[in-house]
């Protein structure tokens, strides 16, 4: 599985995130509320560890561990692959959100 294509996605989705929660909001959430950028943090950190664990879990079966079967392996793989078909999608709104916003006549 080449993952080279996730990890650079994964990398551009985490830079996004820090660099909008450097910048300050215009409107701080309120009690109770939920602030976007942790949310996409924690969404990118998710998405990370499934690939990785599906990574890790492919390698323990390739070198032979008896202990790891190949359905899990499989699973584990698609798991991964939903999580990142998922975040793509998210990122796809947001970016069309976005140019939606931008095209707003003032």
């Amino acid at each position: 599985m080449d993952t080279r294509g996730i990890e650079q996605l994964i990398g551009e989705l985490r830079a996004t995130s820090q660099s909008a929660a450097a910048k300050p909001a215009q409107s701080a959430a309120g009690e109770g509320g939920v602030d976007f950028a942790q949310v996409l943090q924690s969404a990118l950190k998710d998405v990370s560890s499934a690939s990785a664990e599906a990574r890790n879990m492919t390698k323990e079966f390739t070198a032979g561990n008896p202990d790891v079967e190949l359905q899990d392996v499989m699973v584990n793989l698609q798991k991964a692959s939903l999580s990142f078909q998922q975040m793509v999608q998210v990122r796809n709104r947001l970016v069309s959100a976005y140019q939606d916003i931008m095209n707003m006549p003032m």
